[in-house]
């Protein structure tokens, strides 16, 4: 029921979809993207505080990437640097950026974290009518591909979303009825998948 009950939201979402999407410049975006690299270029780096790893942006989904840029831009997610980031950005370097940090596919090394991938599997069922099994094809181009994600990074998003730090209907009632080892299992089983997610090095 509850696989069913988050299947029927994304595709809720999915309807509701009306910004408008232009194809990003690629060359354009690896220009525009100098900035990032600073801390998206740079393995393993980590956010001083809370403390989690920098997320992997390589291959990731393209319109994927510019809704989140828009969401530290309205304030909808809250981090200073991000929001500092893009709110300084032009729809159009968002789109071009996007473009460019996806074609970046890795694939990178996948590892566990702090929590427990064999229980995450059972756990991670639900993310799956909207990320794909695995987390590895999502089923729009909006929704963030997770496999081979930074397992703290994935378990830091989830109580973001949890909190209202982040503010997402669909992503809020998920998170709300979560444990902290349950965000943790799970993002361990997501961040154990393999996938072209990369932090790209050779820009």
């Amino acid at each position: 029921m509850r696989i069913f009950s988050s299947f029927i939201l994304c595709l809720t979402f999915l309807v509701s979809w009306t910004a408008a999407y232009a194809a990003g410049d690629v060359q354009a975006g690896k220009a525009s993207a100098a900035t990032c690299m600073g801390c998206h270029g740079a393995p393993g780096l980590r956010n001083a505080y809370p403390a989690f790893r920098v997320p992997k942006l390589g291959g990731q989904q393209e319109q994927y990437l510019i809704v989140a840029l828009k969401a530290y831009q309205s304030g909808e997610r809250s981090h200073p640097t991000m929001q500092a980031q893009a709110g300084s950005m032009t729809d159009a370097e968002i789109n071009n950026v996007s473009a460019y940090l996806s074609s970046l596919a890795g694939p990178d090394a996948t590892e566990l974290g702090d929590g427990d991938a064999n229980a995450g599997a059972a756990k991670a069922q639900a993310c799956f009518a909207c990320h794909g099994p695995g987390g590895k094809k999502p089923i729009a181009p909006m929704y963030p591909s997770l496999a081979g994600q930074y397992p703290d990074y994935l378990s830091h998003a989830l109580a973001d979303y949890k909190s209202g730090a982040r503010n997402n209907a669909i992503m809020k009632g998920f998170a709300a009825a979560l444990s902290k080892k349950d965000m943790e299992d799970i993002a361990a089983y997501f961040g154990s998948q393999a996938s072209p997610l990369s932090t790209p090095t050779n820009w």
